[in-house]
């Protein structure tokens, strides 16, 4: 049996993960769980899977949730400190990291410090403190496990190569709903148009950010520090199919995909159990109904945030965060209607240019940088 503890249980990641637990036959038990808001379905997780504690996101929601619990003997507990309790917990051999933002940070530094694999959903905390979460994890000796499925596809290929036989890292973009729009098309689309992703079922902000392809640009730069590569070797092909999720090249000019239906179940199923397979009731694979795939190439001119992401990784110190910053805070004022989809553009460069760059920040000076992207977008 493998205890997991997973934040962000109540989110699309975290109920598909629970799933994969649900069907697990026992081999897998849920020592904790952390959410934001969600009280409601928080309570119906820990009645079904017993967690010995669970975490939400402020001191007056953990009073609700303990009245509401009050039957049962689960500890319940709050805020950041809360995360890193959940994050830590001594039953727990590996760590789901599916919150949002970069909240995720502290949490994963506190896992990896006790000794506890981690299965990454969390972008942020690779984009911004990637310099500082891969050297303490091999120092530590754990395991990144990467569940993006973009991520986990590059992980299964390079199963039993050589590092040093890698040529290319080819990550494959649906291209979201707007594959094919033009600057003036994107000048006019809705919120309800952006949320309609064509071949994922995803949380709002992460459908956002494959509208917009700033979720594939995320994805350049967390590649860049899981697999040790350097930006010149990581691609990106549109292939609206969302067949192939990802692929690597060889020096040899051989290249590897790994194929499958869209279900974030597979890449989540793959980590908790890794090196090891399980059995999934996904749908397979009809390759006489799929008839053909498809390969564009991205458009970064139109699709500014792949370009900026690019931009981003190649100046280094805090310019992700800064990247990532002003991309949350410009997709919540997006998705409260307060901003058009092309003012998300606007304000990641507006951040680019106008925040401070540092060279080398620590955690205090990754987390400085948010607020600072902040204050500067106003």
């Amino acid at each position: 049996m493998k205890n997991i503890s997973v934040l962000g249980s109540t989110g699309s990641i975290g109920t598909q993960t629970l799933d994969v637990v649900r069907k697990s036959e026992g081999e897998l038990k849920v020592s904790a769980l952390a959410a934001g808001r969600d009280i409601s379905g928080l309570e119906k997780q820990v009645r079904e899977f017993k967690p010995g504690l669970v975490c939400v996101g402020d001191d007056d929601l953990a009073g609700d949730l303990k009245t509401a619990l009050k039957d049962t003997e689960t500890k319940v507990v709050s805020g950041m400190e809360g995360l890193i309790e959940v994050s830590t917990v001594p039953e727990a051999d590996t760590v789901v990291t599916a919150v949002v933002g970069m909240m995720g940070i502290k949490p994963t530094i506190s896992a990896i410090e006790s000794g506890k694999d981690i299965a990454l959903a969390n972008k942020e905390t690779l984009v911004t403190a990637g310099h500082i979460i891969m050297p303490l994890a091999k120092e530590k000796g754990i395991k990144i496990l990467p569940v993006d499925s973009e991520h986990s596809a590059v992980f299964q290929c390079l199963t039993a190569e050589p590092e040093a036989a890698v040529d290319n890292i080819i990550l494959t973009a649906s291209g979201g709903p707007f594959r094919g729009y033009n600057a003036d098309q994107l000048e006019k689309v809705t919120l309800e148009q952006a949320l309609a992703h064509p071949n994922w079922s995803m949380g709002k902000k992460i459908t956002i950010d494959s509208a917009t392809m700033v979720n594939k640009g995320l994805e350049v730069i967390e590649a860049k520090w899981l697999f040790d590569v350097t930006q010149d070797h990581i691609k990106v092909v549109v292939h609206p199919q969302s067949i192939i999720h990802s692929m690597v090249e060889f020096c040899d000019g051989a290249v590897k995909a790994q194929l499958g239906t869209p279900d974030m179940r597979l890449p989540i199923q793959y980590a908790l159990f890794y090196p090891d397979r399980r059995p999934m009731d996904t749908e397979r694979l009809d390759f006489y109904k799929v008839g053909k795939l498809d390969f564009e190439e991205p458009d970064m001119e139109v699709f500014k945030g792949l370009r900026f992401a690019y931009d981003a990784l190649n100046a280094g110190g805090n310019m992700p965060t800064i990247f990532n910053a002003a991309n949350e805070l410009a997709v919540s004022r997006f998705l409260k209607g307060d901003i058009s989809f092309v003012q998300i553009y606007e304000m990641i460069e507006k951040a680019m240019s106008d925040v401070d760059y540092k060279d080398d920040p620590d955690i205090e000076e990754v987390l400085m940088t948010e607020k600072e992207v902040y204050r500067v977008l106003g």
